[in-house]
């Protein structure tokens, strides 16, 4: 028999775990987002895939994620650009008729937090 603090213990893990689970942002496909962008613009999403194409300076640019289904392009401001073919994960905005470096872009991810 499980006595009362185990079983406090063990529900505290539970509720601390879905917790955490419950503020990480979802990771959507590529294609899910191309095919319905509204759906997702101004929310919090994550990526995954390698990187196809990149461009930047002293910080800031753009690259190009592929994840098979679709290719992104993701804006950084903060973090840096990763070199093609680098694998990464990506956490972000939605955005809808984005310009940058003179390029135009339909729809990208703004990147919000740093990549893994």
């Amino acid at each position: 028999m499980l006595t009362i603090r185990t079983r406090m213990v063990t529900a505290f893990l539970v509720l601390a775990g879905s917790a955490l689970l419950a503020g990480c942002p979802p990771r959507v496909s590529i294609a899910k987002l191309n095919q319905d962008p509204g759906r997702y613009a101004g929310k919090q999403v994550s990526i995954a895939g390698r990187v196809t194409d990149s461009f930047g300076a002293m910080g800031r640019g753009a690259f190009r994620v592929d994840d098979g289904s679709g290719a992104m392009w993701v804006v950084t401001g903060h973090y840096g650009v990763p070199e093609n073919d680098a694998t990464v994960s990506v956490t972000g905005h939605i955005e809808q008729g984005f310009s940058f470096g003179g390029r135009n872009f339909a729809v990208v991810l703004h990147e919000t937090e740093r990549r893994q």
